[in-house]
Parts: C-alpha cells; structure tokens; sequence
C-alpha cells in the first residue's frame, strides 16, 4: 500500500496524513523483511521530510509501553514506511501483533506526542537520533537478533561504523587488569581500531582511557540515558571521550537512571557494534559473561587474557581460553587474527610515515635519575604496593623525602599510577 501526495499534508508538527487517507488504512500483510527494509531505505534517500516523519514514528514505538525491539523491527517490516504507523486504526495496530496497551497509546496519538517531546529534548543537548531505517545506522547492528530500533548518541555518529573491538571485565580489576585493559586498548586504538567499552568502573573505564592515551576517538555505549553520567565519578571520562571525537551511545531515553536490567540488555549492543570482544578480567557471575554470550551468538570472534589461576577474577577469561577463545597477550595476537579486509582498511587509515612516530610515542624511554630507578624497580605491575612498603624496601637506599620526590615524578611521567590507600603500580 502506498501513500499518495494528495494524502499528506503539512502541519506545524511535521507531515500528516488526511483524515480520510486515515480512515481507508488498514493492517499491511506481511511482506519480506528484507525488501521492506530496502524500500525504507530508498525513501529515506529520496525524502528528506519523509524522513524525520519516519524517524518520529520508531521514536513513538520505542517510547511506547510494551514493545520491544524485536517486535517493534518486525512491525515495521510489514508497512510501506515507519510513519504510516500514525495513520494505521486501532484493528491495523494490533494485527501488527501490538499488545492492547501499546496499540490504545499509538492509536490515541499519545506516542507521537512523546516522540515530540522526546526529539525536543535531544535536540536541546546537540544529539541525535538513529533509527534502524537510517543510512547512519550501524550495519554490524542489524545482525544480531534484537538490534535496538532506536540510537541516542553524542559525538560522531560515523564512528559506529567504524571496525571495532569491545573491551569488557569487571569493575573490581587488579592491577594487572587495569594494566593490561589499558596497554592492549591504547596499541589497538593507535592502529585505527576503534575501542567500545561501556564505561562502567574498572576495566570498562581503562579501555577508554587506553584509547584516549593514543590520542583516537573511542565509543562507550551506556546503560543509561545519553545524559545521565553513570558511574558519577567518570563525568570527566565522558567529557573526555567526546571532546576526543569520541561518541556516547544508549538505546535508552534521556533521563533514563541507572536500573540492573539494563545493563545485560546493553550488552548486545557492544557486541553487535564490533568484530570482536576481549575479555580482560571477570569472575565467575560477572556481567562479562553476558557480552561473551552474546558474542558467541552474534558470531563475533572472542579474545580473552589470561589471568592467575588462584585469582577470582581470572575465571571467566581463562574458561572462555579453554572453550576456544584466542589467548591474547599483545595487540598482535588480535591484529593477526583480524580479516585481511579490516586489516587493509586500517592500516590505509595510518600514514606510512606517522607509524613509527605513534609507536615511538606510545612507548617513551626518558631517562630515569637513579633515585627513580631504583623506585621503578621494586614496583610490580601485577600487584599494587602501600607506600610503607615502598619505604621498607629502600630503607637502606633512599630517604622518605627522596622516594616521595621519585613517586611524584614517576607519576607525572606516567611510569606510575597511584591507587586509593596511597598504594602504587608500574604502568605497563
């Protein structure tokens, strides 16, 4: 069924469709998904105005009680395009398979004006809105067998089709997880492959801070709305992350708090936006689990490193080892298993002659006066040491004044990081 020009008319709110256009819609049969999501495509091309009608119409499902995004990408597969949902009665909505709640709120015209306001509301935080008809939306996204119908984001949208990596763990890392999260993100990323993370405490937030150190853009995909900051502490991160050129991204409405189902639910997500997952550190009943699932359904190559045995949040990662993920160590045990494709598009991306100079940056070698040295050697990277334990260890060798002096100065170089408890580690 198509909509004629004669149908549609303007308003102040958008295009509308006659009253008796209105009257004569019914309830599409079901097409072929893949030729619907085609022609979507084409009018969306040819159509600008269409378009933004469109794009309010899956606005209006999402927002509207009982309908999830399974459910709501097959509904619209059935139709000639997302706004004719505006138009369809009440019968043509529930033979979309809308429950009765969901398709009363459509029908009463309450969903658009909650798309409306929503809309009103992103375009006053300079975001936007991808919806699964757009160009802009991630092709990777639509593999999977729930792809949210709708993307909050904030900064560059390009970047979702961008290859990527999603580097996951736990929020209670080691030492040595944070070390490894952030050296392994910071040589991937410097090699144009892009980092997603969720941006949760611990390994979520190293990844970040990895790509951040190479100076590359990263994307953190959030289990709240794009304008609620969750953890409160990383606000500066996600400054951070957009001011790099980075992008924030949620499938959930602005305002939207912090609940525990939305995190697993958001875990799809990192996974479907990527080539592949690795897996740093996480326990048994860590949340991690769910992205490596979800990996494995979406068949996106597992990467995972590996940890002490004795350790708890090594579990995870050296499980997923033995079922068959690649044991990673380096950024080359993930740039080789990459596709000759992917491999050839970034390293096109990297000037022949800024390669050696991105390397030579990410690895500095200043020279060290003795008294940091001797600092740097008792430190571990594995394992964080109080800072009586330090001056224990150099009683004999250095004054406090010094050791303190060395710290400072190690940390400002960034050989160092220091810990809650004035405990430190040596940075990998």
């Amino acid at each position: 069924m198509q909509i004629s020009d004669n149908d549609v008319q303007n308003s102040d709110s958008g295009v509308q469709i006659s009253d008796s256009r209105r009257s004569s819609l019914t309830a599409l049969p079901g097409d072929d998904v893949q030729e619907s999501a085609a022609s979507l495509l084409e009018l969306a091309a040819v159509d600008p105005i269409r378009l933004d009608e469109d794009r309010l119409a899956w606005l209006a499902l999402v927002l509207s009680p009982g309908l999830g995004p399974k459910r709501i990408v097959d509904a619209v597969a059935q139709l000639d395009a997302p706004s004719q949902i505006f138009a369809l009665p009440l019968t043509g909505l529930e033979a979309l398979r809308f429950p009765a709640q969901a398709a009363q709120f459509v029908f009463d015209g309450k969903a658009r004006v909650a798309a409306e306001q929503e809309w009103a509301r992103v375009a006053a935080q300079g975001a936007t809105i991808i919806t699964y008809s757009c160009a802009e939306y991630p092709e990777r996204l639509k593999e999977i067998y729930d792809p949210p119908p709708v993307l909050w984001v904030r900064g560059d949208v390009a970047l979702l089709a961008r290859p990527a990596i999603a580097v996951v763990g736990t929020r209670h890392p080691s030492p040595y997880g944070s070390g490894v999260a952030e050296m392994l993100s910071r040589d991937l990323a410097a090699r144009r492959l892009l980092i997603v993370s969720g941006m949760a405490r611990g390994i979520d937030s190293s990844a970040h801070r990895g790509a951040l150190a190479a100076r590359m853009p990263t994307v953190a995909v959030w289990g709240t709305g794009i304008d609620v900051v969750y953890p409160k502490e990383n606000k500066k991160l996600a400054e951070e992350i957009l001011a790099t050129g980075g992008a924030i991204v949620s499938e959930l409405p602005m305002g939207t708090f912090p609940a525990p189902q939305n995190f697993p639910r958001r875990n799809r997500i990192l996974s479907g936006l990527s080539i592949a997952v690795l897996v740093v550190e996480a326990s048994e009943n860590s949340g991690t689990r769910v992205t490596a699932r979800c990996a494995a359904e979406q068949n996106r190559d597992l990467y995972a490193v590996p940890g002490n045995v004795t350790s708890k949040g090594s579990w995870t990662p050296n499980t997923l080892i033995k079922q068959g993920a690649k044991l990673t160590a380096t950024w080359e045990d993930v740039w080789e298993d990459l596709p000759s494709q992917v491999r050839l598009e970034l390293e096109a991306e990297a000037p022949v002659e800024s390669k050696s100079e991105t390397t030579a940056s990410l690895l500095p070698d200043p020279v060290l006066r003795p008294q940091e040295s001797m600092v740097l050697e008792v430190l571990r990277s594995d394992a964080s040491l109080q800072i009586d334990e330090i001056l224990d260890l150099l009683e004999t060798q250095l004054t406090s004044s010094e050791v303190f002096t060395a710290l400072f100065e190690l940390e400002m170089a960034g050989r160092v990081r220091s810990m809650p408890g004035k405990n430190y580690v040596r940075t990998m």
